[in-house]
C-alpha cells in the first residue's frame, strides 16, 4: 500500500484505458481495441495511477485506505488525456484571410508565393514582443487543456533566424513551466527558406552550422523537424539536416508527403525518425515501407479540412497495412487554425474512415509513442501519470460522432484536477 491515496475516481460508465499488452504503438487489429472497463475506477497516489480496474478490484487493492479526494464519474466516459504530437501552437496571429482565399480557389502554394502562409507568420512573430507571444500562446494552451489535452508537442519554425527561433523555444519552455500541460519542444528551423535567402543550400548551412549548435547548447529542444516538400527542402537537403540533428543527439521528425511525395517519408524511415507527419500523398510503396519500420505515421486530418481539401491521408490503407498511426491537430495559424483534438478525431472518423477506437488510440497511446513518452502517458495503466479526462457521454463513440462540442467536463493532470465544468457534479444524468 502507498502512504496515501490522493484521489479515488469511481463510477466510470466506460473506463477507456487505451492500454497495451506490450510495448510500442498499436497497429492493425490492436488499434481498434479501446480497452474498456465497465463500471471502472482509478486510485491515484503521488500523481500516478496506483490501481485501475472495476470498482470492486480497486477498492480491494486500496484496502480501506481513505482517499484525500473522491470523484464520482456518474456513469460517464473516462479516458486518458489526449496527446498532441504535432502542433505549431506558438504564433503571433491567425491568417483568416487565407481561409477565404482558399474557398475562392487559391492553393496553399498560391498563397505562399504571394507572401502569405508561413512567410506572413514569420513576419508577424519577428515583430512581436516575447512576453506578449508567451501570453497569447499560454491562453491557447489553457483552452486546449479544457478539451482534455494534457500533453502537447510544439514546434518552432516561425522565426527562421537564430534570434527568433530561440525566442520561440524560450516561449515553448515557459509554457511547459507555467501551464499544467507537459510540453515537448521541436526545433523546426527548416520550416521554409526565409525571403532574405535566395539559395536553399546556403540556408541549410546556416541551420546546421549556426542555429543547431545554439539550440542544442540551450537544451530547449528534444526533437528536430524538417519540412520536406517541393520548393522547400528536397530529400537530399532533408537528409543533411536530419543527420546533423541526429549527430547532435536530437530525435527526428519529418513533414513529408503533404502536397507532393518527394522522398521525405523514405528519408525519415532510413534515418530512424520517430515520426513522418502529414502523409496526405504517401505512395503505396511508402505505406509498405512505413509498415515495416518503427517510424510512426502522424496524420493531420484538420489540415486537409482547414485547406478546404477533399484529399486526406489514406488512413484505412495504412491501418490495414500495419502502419503505426497517430493523430494530431496540426494546430497552426493558417492551414489548421482549430486547436480541437476532438474535432480532429471526428474528421479522422468521417473522412478517413477510422473507427472511433482506432482514432482514439491514435490520439492517445500512439501519439505518446510519436513523442517518445509512451512509458509515461497516453494510456491509463498502473505506474503511469494520472492524466485523466471525464466526458459527459455514456459511450466513447459519442465524442467523434457528436462533433462541434467540447465533451470534457473534468481534466486531471498528474493526479490533480486542473479544470472542470462548473456544474457537472450537480447533474443527475449524463449528457444533460
Amino acid at each position: 500500500m502507498p502512504e496515501t491515496i490522493d484521489l479515488l475516481l469511481l463510477g466510470a460508465g466506460q473506463l477507456v484505458t487505451c492500454g497495451r499488452s506490450g510495448k510500442g504503438p498499436r497497429r492493425g487489429p490492436a488499434l481498434s481495441d479501446p480497452g474498456i472497463v465497465k463500471g471502472g475506477a482509478i486510485a491515484v497516489s503521488k500523481g500516478r495511477i496506483f490501481a485501475i480496474g472495476s470498482e470492486d478490484e480497486v477498492l480491494s487493492v486500496i484496502d480501506g485506505a481513505q482517499p484525500a479526494k473522491t470523484i464520482d464519474a456518474g456513469g460517464r466516459v473516462v479516458m486518458p488525456g489526449w496527446v498532441e504530437p504535432h502542433t505549431h501552437a506558438v504564433f503571433a496571429s491567425y491568417r483568416a484571410d487565407e481561409y477565404e482565399a482558399r474557398i475562392k480557389g487559391d492553393s496553399y502554394l498560391d498563397i505562399e508565393r504571394r507572401g502569405g502562409g508561413i512567410k506572413k507568420s514569420v513576419r508577424d512573430l519577428r515583430a512581436m514582443d516575447e512576453n506578449i507571444l508567451f501570453e497569447k500562446s499560454r491562453r491557447r494552451l489553457m483552452r486546449m487543456l479544457e478539451e482534455g489535452i494534457t500533453t502537447i508537442e510544439i514546434k518552432s519554425g516561425y522565426g527562421l533566424d537564430l534570434e527568433n527561433e530561440m525566442k520561440m523555444l524560450r516561449v515553448i519552455d515557459r509554457l511547459g513551466a507555467e501551464t499544467p500541460l507537459d510540453v515537448v519542444a521541436t526545433f523546426l528551423g527548416a520550416h521554409q527558406v526565409p525571403p532574405d535567402f535566395n539559395d536553399t543550400d546556403s540556408y541549410v548551412d546556416v541551420v546546421i552550422d549556426e542555429m543547431l549548435p545554439a539550440v542544442v547548447d540551450s537544451g530547449l529542444a528534444r526533437f528536430m523537424d524538417v519540412f520536406c516538400e517541393k520548393d522547400v527542402f528536397d530529400a537530399a537537403q532533408t537528409r543533411r539536416l536530419l543527420e546533423a540533428g541526429r549527430n547532435h543527439g536530437l530525435g527526428l521528425k519529418v513533414h513529408s508527403d503533404e502536397i507532393f511525395a518527394i522522398g521525405g517519408t523514405e528519408v525519415a524511415i532510413e534515418l530512424g525518425a520517430v515520426s513522418a507527419d502529414h502523409l496526405t500523398k504517401i505512395t503505396p510503396d511508402g505505406i509498405r515501407m512505413l509498415a515495416e519500420s518503427g517510424t510512426i505515421g502522424v496524420l493531420l486530418p484538420s489540415t486537409s479540412f482547414g485547406l478546404a481539401s477533399r484529399h486526406f491521408a489514406p488512413a484505412r490503407d495504412m491501418v490495414e497495412a500495419g502502419v503505426a498511426i497517430a493523430l494530431s491537430s496540426d494546430f497552426n495559424p493558417g492551414s489548421a487554425p482549430s486547436s480541437s483534438i476532438q474535432l480532429a478525431v471526428s474528421i479522422a472518423c468521417s473522412q478517413m474512415r477510422m473507427v472511433p477506437a482506432e482514432a482514439i488510440n491514435a490520439a492517445t497511446i500512439n501519439a505518446a509513442c510519436a513523442i517518445g513518452m509512451d512509458s509515461e502517458i497516453g494510456s491509463l495503466e498502473i505506474g503511469k501519470k494520472a492524466d485523466i479526462v471525464l466526458y459527459d457521454n455514456e459511450d466513447y463513440r459519442e465524442i467523434p460522432s457528436r462533433a462541434g462540442s467540447n465533451h470534457a467536463v473534468l481534466v486531471i493532470k498528474n493526479g490533480c484536477v486542473v479544470w472542470e465544468l462548473s456544474d457537472f457534479r450537480s447533474r443527475s444524468e449524463v449528457g444533460l
